[in-house]
């Protein structure tokens, strides 16, 4: 390894690891900022903890590959947390976990290469060549991409970025990509570029509308309880009906379909009233189920 590539990849951390350099003479000094959330130099009890939680929590959300680069860090909590022998803290890692909400794929697998070039060329504001697998048509295609951003959303990450020779932003899956290469030449600067405002708009949740919707529907005791701790918006009214253990919920919505699934998953303890729009493709979609069950025989179990 060269002192060059030492000194780009350096450069590269600085973000992410809150690393500064004097450049004042050579060869340049690295430290640690004052304001660096974490001295990976030091290891404290309610340090250790965070790391050791956080890894239960992001290990369904990230690639393996971004996993394997933190695991020194979580190996040396862990290792940390149990030789604290009879201390709280340590004890306290053996009974405490994260669960996610609902069903969790598994992380989609992210070449190491891949997320260390893009990375890269994101933190660089480096064009990117790219090798890219589209789902949709299912060929291989070439781009040459201006990176905006990352957005890990559930078992699939995302860099966000345009096309050379347009303006507009494409999300791109990084398990997708093929092959990806920096390039020495700077990206297009996105100045307006703001992630959540981007994640706002509605662009992973496939909105169909920007105005919000007033969902009206019945719920049974058990969805009223748990929408009433954990409410479904920050608009929201829950009422008894005249229906024997049945709630009126009323709740201001987006018009998109997390929220839909979000209904359907709910099955018969759920009966919508509104928006139409939704009731209707319900009907639609019982239906196409009742159809598709009905024909479709069962198939055979071994003896």
């Amino acid at each position: 390894m060269t002192l060059r590539s030492i000194q780009r990849d350096l450069n590269r951390l600085s973000v992410p690891f809150s690393l500064q350099c004097d450049d004042s003479e050579m060869p340049f000094r690295w430290s640690f900022t004052r304001e660096a959330p974490l001295k990976l130099e030091d290891m404290d009890a309610p340090t250790a903890l965070a790391l050791f939680l956080s890894e239960s929590h992001l290990s369904p959300i990230l690639p393996q590959s971004v996993l394997d680069q933190l695991a020194p860090q979580f190996r040396r909590a862990r290792n940390y947390l149990s030789g604290l022998g009879g201390n709280g803290l340590a004890d306290w890692a053996k009974r405490v976990r994260t669960l996610p909400y609902g069903k969790t794929l598994l992380p989609a697998q992210v070449r190491a290469h891949t997320w260390a070039q893009v990375s890269a060329g994101l933190l660089e504001r480096k064009q990117l060549e790219v090798a890219y697998l589209s789902r949709s048509k299912g060929e291989l295609k070439h781009f040459r991409l201006h990176p905006a951003g990352l957005v890990s959303r559930h078992a699939v990450s995302y860099l966000l970025a345009s096309v050379d020779g347009f303006s507009d932003l494409r999300q791109f899956a990084l398990h997708r990509i093929t092959e990806v290469t920096v390039l020495e030449q700077a990206a297009q600067e996105h100045e307006s570029f703001d992630v959540d405002a981007y994640i706002a708009s509605g662009v992973f949740s496939q909105r169909e509308a920007e105005a919000q919707v007033e969902l009206v529907a019945d719920v049974r005791p058990q969805i009223a309880a748990l929408l009433s701790e954990t409410p479904l918006s920050h608009r929201q009214t829950l009422s008894d009906t005249a229906s024997h253990g049945w709630h009126r919920l009323h709740a201001t919505v987006p018009l998109d379909r997390e929220t839909l699934w979000w209904i359907f998953a709910l099955n018969e303890n759920i009966r919508l009233h509104a928006p139409a729009v939704w009731v209707e493709e319900i009907r639609e979609r019982l239906n196409s189920m009742q159809a598709l069950y009905r024909e479709t025989g069962a198939i055979q179990q071994p003896a």
